[in-house]
């Protein structure tokens, strides 16, 4: 059978007045938990924040993985370590000119780094600072808005970072975010998907019952694991 990949819930998409209680059902499932955070300037919304991530770790154990989709993400590695992030992921469309010195500072305050490509953005954009980054997140949607369409054109995309990494030796995971459900798990598998971001249309939609749609979401995945193993 093939791996079974990562989960990492969009806390974006959760209902926030059941928060304790469907953290509690979260907490030893999850990879990590996907926390956006926007700053309504890199894209037009506002969802979460550095205080939320505080909060959460009050009541959680599992790591918060925090997306930055914001203009200017140095200006918050000093709030989430602080707040007790385990990992921060800039946007690569916002570090031309700081890149090397953002990631420097992300590790001395303890976090691991993540990168994040919208649909368009590259691998070669990225390449000169792969071998510093924990993980890699292909956005499969453009960014700021859950429920979006699905990009095709991303697929090809997985394939060649999982190639690089097979062919430099590195070891960042991929981690896909938009669109991860039934309809599209197997394709992000086969491509070389290890970290599945679920919203709304992978994971919260599936039931009202959180434990349901937790259920019927890992049957969905292990089906598609099967699929290409």
């Amino acid at each position: 059978m093939n791996k079974m990949p990562l989960i990492a819930p969009s806390l974006m998409c959760m209902d926030l007045t059941k928060l304790a209680e469907q953290i509690e059902f979260f907490d030893d499932k999850v990879g990590y938990y996907h926390v956006d955070i926007m700053d309504g300037h890199f894209v037009p919304n506002l969802t979460l924040s550095p205080f939320f991530v505080s909060q959460l770790k009050k009541i959680s154990t599992a790591p918060m993985d925090c997306h930055l989709m914001v203009t200017n993400p140095e200006q918050y590695v000093d709030m989430l370590a602080e707040a007790g992030a385990a990992m921060f992921s800039f946007h690569a469309e916002t570090v031309n000119g700081k890149a090397f010195r953002l990631i420097e500072d992300v590790r001395k305050k303890g976090m691991q780094v993540g990168v994040v490509l919208n649909p368009e953005t590259r691998l070669q954009d990225v390449e000169i600072y792969l071998k510093h980054i924990d993980k890699v997140t292909l956005m499969t949607v453009d960014p700021g808005f859950a429920g979006q369409s699905f990009v095709p054109e991303v697929v090809d995309k997985i394939r060649q970072f999982r190639e690089f990494r097979e062919q430099h030796q590195l070891e960042f995971q991929i981690e896909i975010d938009g669109s991860c459900n039934k309809k599209t798990f197997s394709t992000l598998l086969a491509a070389g998907a290890d970290v599945l971001i679920v919203g709304t249309s992978g994971l919260f939609n599936n039931h009202p019952e959180l434990s349901v749609a937790w259920g019927m979401m890992m049957d969905d995945i292990k089906v598609a694991a099967l699929e290409v193993a």
